[in-house]
């Protein structure tokens, strides 16, 4: 069995106390690896080693150029070893192999990005007010980064931290998930091997208690990225008060897809198929609240119901697999609960709910359709974080807005209609970071990606985030030949 240890300060190590967890493949419910579990001893010496190489040391001294190389040699590693990651992901997750492959190669164009973007870094010169002094800006390390990144997709929202956290001349403490860690103990024998100096990037894993609550109340951590659900985000504003830490918070959500009678239908069931059903639902964009206008109601549900009998159902690593297991046991009971109630609040199970069968101990849960009567519908309210698809009806574009707007998230939203007047009102009408029309879960190291309301604070990717890793600091020099005047004589 494949037996995972920390890595902090350039090593390899177990826990002090011998604390392991065990990690399940969900395509078999077996345990298939274990991991070292960080304690007190654990986040301290993490922290420490960043702390040290953030202030002394090869890192410290180097130029931001070399601080890119670094970083393109990273990316350059990720896209050779995208299969192998890629598969150790999907055996942890239960994430499909053809999904996570693809995803970890084009990981490594955010470490390209950021890798361009490391001496693009710049202050400025202020035209001052007041005479013979020269005054200019130039913007440093944060300091110590907190990163905590979720199982579903940790590569991607890994590199969307430590990309320009790295760039900016910081170093890193990443959390992974207590679920599916293994992915990032194979991404951090990467890091090692690019050369990367000791304490810069330090890989640990654990629960909230105490290893989350430690690492983001630090007082040496400057910085923290998290993603994750509100509740634990809720925990980790608390932890921040300790350590005033800049804090970015990515949530999740309940997106919205609105499809418009004069939509490309075919376009429109390709992204609500792919916005619930691509990575089995899990995901934080997942447009899980399908709003389609009446007129077409019937004949788009139709065409749905059809598509999603079509889904083959497998083992994540087979290529041929569209929907593999969910990743823990928890969420499918949750969903099975779900389901049950949405029914006993009025909606109709238009297709799966319930487990296929022939699947073992597997956490498998079938494509689920629901049509229902209204948003007070459990599934319609909370993240599934499953396959499961909560369709409604509307009758006008003003009806349509305020329908996506009914919700504490606001991450995503889908608009699908060939009224291009229409989707430029409408998107501006919505309350989300981020609108798709047209299309559906599609990023970019380009893009920045974040969202509203309870979906989170802050942003991630995009050039604006290199700025949110850094401190600006401010230089006065007086470029008089005279001496400073007396402070006690007021002129």
């Amino acid at each position: 069995m494949q037996h995972y240890q920390m890595y902090i300060d350039g090593e390899w190590c177990d826990a002090q106390d011998g604390a392991t967890l065990d990690s399940i493949n969900p395509a078999t419910g077996e345990v298939w690896a274990t991991a070292a579990v960080a304690g007190e001893t654990e986040v301290n010496r993490a922290v420490a080693a960043a702390d040290r190489a953030l202030k002394q040391g090869p890192w410290a001294e180097m130029n931001a150029t070399a601080r890119g190389k670094l970083l393109r040699r990273l990316g350059d590693l990720i896209g050779e070893n995208s299969q192998h990651l890629g598969d150790i992901e999907t055996t942890d997750s239960g994430k499909l192999a053809t999904e996570t492959r693809a995803q970890t190669g084009y990981v490594a164009d955010f470490y390209y990005y950021y890798a361009g973007l490391a001496d693009k870094v710049q202050g400025a010169t202020l035209p001052i007010d007041k005479p013979n002094m020269h005054v200019f800006t130039k913007r440093v390390p944060i300091g110590v980064v907190a990163a905590v990144v979720p199982w579903n997709a940790q590569m991607f929202l890994t590199a969307t931290k430590l990309g320009p956290a790295l760039a900016a001349g910081n170093t890193v403490v990443l959390k992974a998930s207590e679920q599916a860690p293994a992915p990032m103990f194979e991404f951090a024998k990467l890091v090692e091997q690019a050369g990367f100096p000791p304490g810069v990037v330090n890989v640990i894993t654990g629960f909230g208690e105490p290893c989350g609550r430690l690492l983001t109340s630090h007082p040496d951590v400057a910085r923290i990225a998290f993603t994750g659900g509100p509740d634990t985000a809720r925990h980790i504003v608390r932890n921040s008060a300790e350590n005033f830490a800049v804090t970015s918070l990515e949530l999740g959500g309940k997106s919205p897809i609105l499809v418009f009678e004069d939509a490309d239908i075919e376009s429109a069931i390709n992204g609500v198929i792919a916005g619930n059903f691509g990575a089995t639902g899990q995901s934080c964009v997942a447009g899980s609240r399908v709003f389609i206008q009446s007129s077409i109601r019937e004949d788009f549900l139709r065409q749905l119901v059809e598509r999603a009998r079509q889904i083959r159902i497998g083992d994540p690593l087979d290529e041929d697999t569209q929907v593999g297991p969910l990743a823990t046991k928890a969420q499918l009971d949750h969903i099975s609960e779900s389901i049950k109630d949405a029914v006993a609040q009025g909606a109709t199970l238009l297709y799966g709910g319930k487990p296929p069968e022939g699947f073992g101990k597997g956490w498998y849960f079938t494509p689920t359709i629901l049509d229902c009567p209204d948003q007070r519908v459990r599934t319609v309210r909370e993240e599934m974080f499953g396959p499961v698809l909560s369709a409604l009806s509307f009758d006008t574009e003003e009806q349509a807005i305020a329908l996506a707007n009914d919700s504490r998230f606001g991450l995503g939203a889908g608009i699908f209609t060939n009224n291009i007047a229409r989707a430029l009102r409408v998107s501006d009408a919505i309350h989300s970071g981020i609108i798709w029309i047209n299309t559906y879960r599609v990023v970019s190291p380009i893009a920045p990606f974040g969202g509203f309301k309870q979906s989170g604070s802050g942003r991630e990717s995009g050039i604006d985030a290199m700025n949110d890793y850094t401190r600006t600091k401010t230089v006065w020099i007086n470029t008089s030949s005279e001496p400073m005047a007396n402070p006690f004589v007021m002129r």
